[in-house]
């Protein structure tokens, strides 16, 4: 049997055992949180793409559309030139009251713009089935990038011919430096077209 000294010691370390246990469960309910947290931020950054690697994707895009363009006009305006160069010219006789010539010619420049217009389309096709697997999140990053730069843009309003719109759609950029550079570019344009403006 304890003595009555012991007994209030005993009390107040049953009391203080309390104490300590919830300190030890709030301890581990906020590592919890920050694993959860940590955890979070880990599979938002597996579910995006970073920025640098999103615009040199983007770069990479572009390349494919110019390198299926150029060989895309020269196959329109090759099979233009051979087929509208085989036919019979007859100058007394005008096609549509144009002369058979530039009909002819204007028809294989017609071919020419048709392959300078298909170059783009068949380089994109062949980009995205080069990018299946992560193509979720580069149109994810496509939409947040077109965001910012119709929010950032001039208005096309206040060009002129001797002040045209830098870039209207952002398509050169391809890099963050590039998008530094445009973002200036933009702000230059604002400040020109402003002076502009102020002038009597």
């Amino acid at each position: 049997m304890a003595t009555p000294a012991f007994r209030p010691l005993r009390q107040t370390l049953h009391a203080a055992a309390p104490r300590g246990n919830i300190l030890g469960n709030t301890r581990r309910n906020v590592l919890a949180q920050s694993r959860n947290k940590s955890t979070e931020v880990s599979q938002a950054a597996k579910d995006s793409l970073p920025w640098p690697e999103y615009l040199s994707i983007r770069r990479g895009k572009r390349k494919w559309e110019m390198a299926l363009t150029i060989p895309c006009v020269v196959a329109g305006l090759a099979g233009g030139a051979a087929y509208f160069g085989s036919m019979e010219l007859d100058a007394t006789k005008p096609i549509m009251g144009i002369d058979p010539l530039f009909f002819f010619g204007g028809a294989t420049m017609g071919c020419m713009g048709a392959g300078y217009l298909i170059g783009p389309i068949l380089g994109s096709s062949l980009w995205r089935a080069t990018h299946r697997r992560t193509m979720a999140l580069i149109e994810a990053r496509d939409r947040e990038f077109h965001q910012h730069i119709v929010r950032n843009r001039v208005d096309p309003r206040s060009q002129s011919a001797t002040n045209p719109v830098p870039d209207f759609y952002g398509e050169k950029i391809g890099s963050l430096h590039q998008y530094r550079q445009w973002l200036r570019d933009q702000a230059r344009y604002k400040r020109k077209a402003q002076w502009s403006e102020d002038q009597p």
